[in-house]
């Protein structure tokens, strides 16, 4: 076992000097950026901890299901192209002056890869996210699109609290005034120039550039099981970069345009500290839940949860850390039906002809999900529904096998297999783990890379002995060998709680001609992990009709973001690791002296239409595109009515 030495790490940071600037801000919820970045650049650069970082970093992307990709990314999605070890190597041999300034260029180029699967957080510099008072939408009025302030930035932005509005009114800056002006230009560029800026830079999380600029934008969500709205990566960016931004704008009642500089406050979202000793030791050295365990010393096979290993691909929006909800005005006023209490929202249309289900997440209680989708199925068939809409608006997925088991429950039972093929890297460590795993007799109740995890094609579970990375399948990406694993499939079946319908719900109109279905999907683009998946299917299969709401006028949003299949959070691969007795082994990554985590996509679905191409690279475009407007940008109800006409 590799041991961490915590104690020695927080001694590198003993402070002697009078001055502290993590102290000034302690205990407080909101402080001015530029106080909170004093603080996080107070730690000096120690080269110990970035070599172990980039160590760590280098080990992880040997598992990286993409990583050829990028030499070359396939358009649409041209903007995600990096040759990522020759960044590894500037980013190792680049001279900083503080340790944020080493972690927060990791972080930087992760966020910039578009891959929210795949990215390093560093919960010491991530322990702030900036806010703006004034965050934007894009919104067609009178028939122009064009960047406003939030119309209900007012009502919103109040929802932080007093101690962030008290600080503007201790500036004398009265931001309330801003709520619904037009935008005509950000930092001196056209606002959607700026808004593409934001997108490239900030956002990340999904290969495509439309999608990320909806990011940009606040829109509705639901985070965990109340209805939010998200501040958008321009007025919410997690860290403290900005201090301010510069608008040029005319405000609601005015027909002149002015120019405001609008400042960012910081909110804390880290863990409570009193200094800085405190705040390295609370926040940013290695803790007990930093690195993975051998999972043989922990539990038995025999004690361990069914449920223990569900494959899990989502994001991470850190935004939902200081997530606040969505003004009551705008929350639905239909009456809402069974099975709404978690992360499905569902409601039934006036004409009770068309059914809504907004379903925020593919998380939550595992169970609870699928028994929400029965009684929601159930009350709209009893009710008379014949069409459903659904609303993945920031979805940002979820365990892998309840978006196959809602596709399955619309689909029916004689559908057949509710996923796709799926592979594995080959690296030599990875097909080291497996030939450890069958000798130590592992399995699936504490392995992921275990083969009774999968299905050979035909549908039948593989034994836990199989070694599917033996022997190895070729695979060229851009010129490069690179080999995965043998073809598999989900076992997610076994997990379902609720039976299937052999027949579809509703009418799929599956005619020969192969028409589109009354099943209909709405949202932003920002549909990630198993939402794309599960919306993919839902394309693929069945012809549903699609739309998308906002992004840049004139350009292409695609309907899903970044659809891997499985993502490993650090802990989860050094568990695999060292479950496997392999934690020594010269490849594998060295475990972390500071909190932080390097997650990796680790398994790649293969498209239905060509099983030789990832859905990550699969280019789909919505059937429908429409701008927000006022009433719609942020009320999911009036957003469904006009899908609904």
């Amino acid at each position: 076992m590799r041991i961490i030495s915590i104690i020695s790490l927080l001694l590198t940071y003993v402070r002697f000097a009078t001055a502290d600037p993590c102290a000034d801000i302690a205990g407080k919820a909101f402080v001015p950026p530029a106080a909170a970045l004093a603080c996080l650049k107070s730690f000096p650069f120690n080269e110990t901890l970035r070599v172990n970082m980039m160590n760590n970093a280098a080990r992880v992307l040997d598992f990286y299901t993409f990583e050829e990709y990028y030499l070359k990314s396939p358009p649409p999605f041209q903007e995600s192209t990096v040759n990522i070890r020759a960044t590894l190597a500037r980013l190792n041999a680049t001279a900083y002056e503080t340790d944020y300034d080493a972690s927060w260029d990791l972080y930087m180029f992760t966020t910039q890869m578009n891959d929210g699967h795949t990215r390093w957080f560093p919960n010491c510099y991530n322990s702030y996210q900036n806010v703006l008072p004034a965050p934007v939408i894009t919104a067609s009025v009178n028939g122009e699109e064009g960047v406003y302030i939030a119309p209900d930035a007012v009502e919103f932005i109040s929802l932080l609290g007093e101690e962030y509005t008290s600080f503007f009114d201790s500036i004398h800056f009265n931001w309330t005034r801003l709520a619904g002006a037009k935008v005509l230009a950000i930092e001196d560029q056209d606002p959607y120039a700026y808004v593409d800026t934001i997108a490239s830079t900030v956002s990340g999380n999904y290969l495509d550039h439309g999608v990320r600029v909806n990011s940009v934008f606040s829109s509705y969500r639901i985070s965990g099981t109340d209805f939010s709205q998200r501040v958008g990566d321009l007025a919410g960016p997690i860290g403290v970069v900005q201090t301010a931004v510069k608008f040029q704008l005319i405000p609601v009642g005015s027909t002149s345009a002015e120019t405001v500089t609008v400042p960012f406050l910081a909110n804390f979202i880290g863990v409570p500290f009193t200094d800085a000793e405190s705040f390295w030791a609370n926040n940013c050295a290695a803790n007990e839940a930093t690195n993975g365990v051998d999972n043989k010393d922990v539990v038995s096979a025999a004690t361990v949860s069914a449920k223990s290993r569900l494959a899990k691909a989502e994001i991470i929006d850190l935004s939902n850390s200081s997530a606040v909800g969505l003004p009551q005005q705008f929350i639905p006023t239909l009456p809402p039906v069974s099975g709404s209490t978690g992360v499905i929202k569902s409601y039934i249309l006036p004409g009770n002809h068309t059914g809504v289900m907004f379903v925020g997440s593919f998380g939550g209680d595992f169970d609870a999900f699928m028994s929400d989708v029965v009684q929601t199925i159930t009350a709209f068939q009893e009710a008379g529904v014949t069409r459903l809409i659904l609303d993945l608006t920031n979805n940002g997925g979820g365990f892998v096998c309840l978006g196959q088991f809602l596709f399955q429950y619309l689909a029916g039972s004689s559908f057949g297999y509710p996923g796709f093929q799926s592979t594995t890297r080959g690296n030599i460590l990875a097909q080291k783990i497996v030939a450890s795993d069958i000798a130590l007799g592992n399995d699936d109740t504490i392995t992921f890379y275990s083969a009774d995890n999968w299905a050979f094609l035909n549908g039948t579970q593989m034994p836990a002995s199989y070694d599917y990375l033996d022997p190895l399948v070729p695979f060229v990406v851009n010129n490069v060998s690179d080999p995965t694993s043998q073809r598999f499939h989900d076992t997610c079946t076994l997990s379902f709680t609720q039976p299937i319908p052999e027949n579809p719900p509703f009418d799929l109109e599956l005619s020969s001609a192969r028409k589109c279905s009354k099943q209909s999907i709405v949202g932003n683009g920002n549909c990630a992990s198993t939402c794309a998946m599960f919306s993919t299917l839902m394309n693929e299969h069945f012809l549903t009709k699609n739309a998308v709401f906002g992004g840049k006028p004139g350009e292409n949003v695609e309907f899903k973001g970044m659809a891997g299949n499985q993502v490993l959070e650090w802990t989860d691969l050094d568990s695999e690791i060292k479950t496997a007795d392999l934690d020594d082994d010269p490849l594998a990554p060295p475990d972390l002296l500071i909190s932080g985590n390097f997650r990796v996509n680790w398994r790649t679905a293969w498209s239905f239409f060509d099983e030789q191409k990832p859905i990550a690279y699969v280019s789909e475009l919505p059937r429908f595109r429409f701008p927000y407007t006022f009433d719609t940008y942020n009320n999911p109800q009036n957003l469904w009515l006009f899908a609904y006409v």
